[in-house]
């Protein structure tokens, strides 16, 4: 092993069993279970902020979650004799959620719902208010993604020679801009109205990367993006990697929603929420993006299918829509 990681493992009361790569770090077999161990750019403010949480959601009830581990002087951070500074964590030698399966889409459904009922629970401090909570309301990300669209469709608009994706695009935009126009205008409604007591920490980002299915439970890891905000945010991430991966079934989609709602109602206002942010079409924004950005040389042919799909899912996607609001 590199001598740099066994010099800032020598830090903390861990005997090392095994070290190997993975995910971007160093996970290590140690005789108090798997840790992981990695580089760390961040402040130690969030650091603490993010510990704080962790140990109030230990209190208030059980859930798996990636906890920092002190070193042997009771810090979260260990630095490096090049000055690089680390963290070390608990980890899981578990697999990704599989967004294939109904069944575990459900479980990762019900452990966030837990999540969420926990996190709302915690008192927000005054000392947590860093720059790295502070994120982009919806609406304006929305409108932010509606310059783009606009932006990427008058360059192919004044193309002479059009390539299939370009076609596809002509072809299809007005449907699809008509929706970002009006989850952009109904969500900066609902922010307006709004009560500032709505607001709860939340994961920040949650998918199925972030959801490990473990073999008798599942955790949730990667709070890095953690912030004070609304948690159908969260809930939506997940739900629409999921309805993509099983075209938009509604069957599914209300299993998730009846599976959330068990452990945390759902309110008019979360479903409200939930519906304007289903209602933009991310999928068709992130394809114009990628198109502008990249090489309009060349689409590949998937990009020009997924682009083609999103057109035939239109139906269900409504049907599933219509039963949100």
């Amino acid at each position: 092993m590199n001598e740099k990681y066994t010099e800032v493992l020598t830090q903390y009361e861990l005997e090392i069993l095994d070290v190997k790569r993975g995910r971007g770090a160093w996970l290590c077999e140690t005789n108090q279970g798997l840790k992981l161990l990695r580089e760390y750019k961040g402040t130690l403010k969030r650091l603490e902020f993010e510990d704080k949480v962790f140990s109030q959601m230990e209190e208030a009830g059980h859930l798996n979650v990636d906890r920092y581990v002190r070193n042997k002087e009771g810090e979260l951070l260990s630095t490096a004799d090049d000055g690089t500074r680390w963290i070390v964590k608990d980890w899981y030698a578990d697999r990704e959620c599989n967004l294939k399966d109904s069944k575990e889409v459900l479980c990762a459904i019900e452990q966030i719902a837990c999540l969420h009922k926990i996190l709302r629970g915690i008192e927000f401090k005054d000392e947590w208010n860093l720059g790295s909570i502070l994120v982009q309301q919806p609406a304006e990300e929305m409108e932010r993604h509606n310059k783009e669209l606009v932006r990427a469709r008058s360059f192919i608009r004044n193309k002479r020679k059009k390539s299939e994706f370009e076609l596809c695009v002509m072809g299809n935009y007005d449907t699809f801009y008509e929706q970002a126009m009006e989850a952009c205008k109904g969500m900066s409604c609902f922010l307006e109205k709004r009560e500032t007591g709505e607001e709860y920490l939340c994961h920040g980002d949650l998918n199925q990367h972030h959801i490990l299915m473990c073999s008798h439970d599942v955790a949730i890891v990667e709070f890095n993006r953690m912030h004070k905000g609304m948690q159908m945010e969260d809930l939506y991430h997940f739900m629409r990697k999921a309805m993509e991966k099983h075209d938009w079934s509604l069957k599914l989609g209300m299993a998730m929603l009846d599976t959330y709602s068990e452990i945390l109602s759902l309110s008019n206002a979360d479903r409200t929420c939930l519906y304007y942010l289903f209602l933009y079409p991310e999928k068709y924004w992130k394809q114009l993006n990628f198109y502008y950005n990249a090489n309009k040389a060349w689409i590949p042919a998937r990009n020009i299918e997924k682009l083609k799909d999103l057109e035939i899912q239109q139906s269900v996607r409504n049907s599933f829509l219509s039963r949100i609001k």
